[in-house]
């Protein structure tokens, strides 16, 4: 359905060149969801925005490799082939809802936008859909909150607005940057619930970019763990949890916090932080947090190898 190869994305800071996202390379198949993981400053969200090109002109992004939907180059299309796809087939719920939405704007007229323009609907029907959709996203005020703006809306609701529009074309493709961070554990559950009825009605393919490992093991069936911009392990939901390969991976797993944890215990940190862009040496990104690492991880960058079926990390000394 959509499959990523060498993906490398570069911004000009400074009068040099960054690549916060570096050969990247993972698929997204047909009725599946796939779980991007990985702290804060790894690449996830830069490599969501690379599948629709949704860079601001003032970027200037360079990318290159090449992002295949239904077998066709995204990175090739022309800015009207993309807006046809926008929203229709390929969908992306924003992590930031107060940044993604027009303030100027009625919420209601915000979410027949998409259905205007990607379909040939009489207003009657958009209107009726607009509806249906808010309140299946938990907004039960639907009829009165059409007429709102986006600031007079708490953020767990501006979430849900910007959730009912990533669904309302029944988008073959929906991108997931961090859906249910500002949401209560209660909508948060309606709402995943919510992606598991459109998977299972509609075929859909889910991204799912999250920090939550909860939402991982309960949503995803393959994982692929990003650390400083590239993929350091891919593998299935369940061999992930049970055998993490990467240390990086394993640290995660470890940072967990457990329910038969002893009351007062502090809670196991990654020392150290992702380096920034720019600043990566030759070897290993994870070598200078990474208590296996050797003189070989310092030196020499890992290449993303197979280490069981389906399963591939890029470790010189896996778990």
């Amino acid at each position: 359905m959509l499959e990523i190869e060498n993906l490398k994305v570069e911004f000009n800071s400074h009068g040099r060149s960054i690549a916060p996202v570096d050969g990247v390379s993972f698929s997204l198949g047909r009725d599946q969801t796939v779980g991007l993981l990985g702290e804060s400053g790894c690449g996830k969200s830069v490599t969501a925005l690379s599948i629709l090109r949704l860079f601001p002109m003032a970027s200037r992004a360079r990318l290159s490799g090449a992002i295949r939907f239904e077998g066709r180059d995204l990175l090739s299309a022309d800015d009207a082939a993309l807006r046809g796809i926008r929203g229709r087939d390929i969908a992306m719920i924003f992590q930031e809802p107060m940044t993604s939405l027009n303030p100027l704007q009625r919420i209601g007229h915000q979410l027949a936008e998409m259905l205007r323009i990607h379909s040939d609907l009489p207003r009657g029907e958009i209107d009726a859909r607009v509806l249906a959709m808010l309140e299946r996203v938990g907004l039960s005020r639907a009829a009165q909150l059409v007429h709102e703006f986006p600031h007079s809306l708490s953020g767990g609701m501006r979430q849900r607005v910007m959730i009912a529009m990533a669904l309302l074309c029944r988008p073959q493709v929906l991108i997931c940057d961090e859906p249910t961070t500002a949401l209560d554990v209660t909508i948060q559950a309606q709402i995943l619930d919510l992606m598991r009825d459109l998977k299972r009605e509609q075929h859909t393919s889910i991204l799912m970019i999250t920090h939550d490992l909860g939402v991982v093991a309960e949503m995803c069936e393959r994982v692929v763990v990003m650390y400083a911009g590239q993929v350091v392990e891919q593998s299935h939901v369940r061999d992930l949890f049970d055998r993490p390969a990467h240390p990086y991976t394993h640290a995660l797993m470890r940072a967990r916090p457990a329910l038969d944890a002893v009351p007062g215990m502090p809670l196991t940190a990654i020392p150290g932080s992702v380096p920034p862009p720019g600043s990566i040496g030759a070897g290993c990104r994870f070598a200078a947090r990474c208590p296996r690492a050797q003189e070989l991880c310092r030196r020499e960058m890992p290449p993303l190898e197979a280490i069981a079926d389906q399963h591939s990390a890029r470790c010189w000394y896996p778990h």
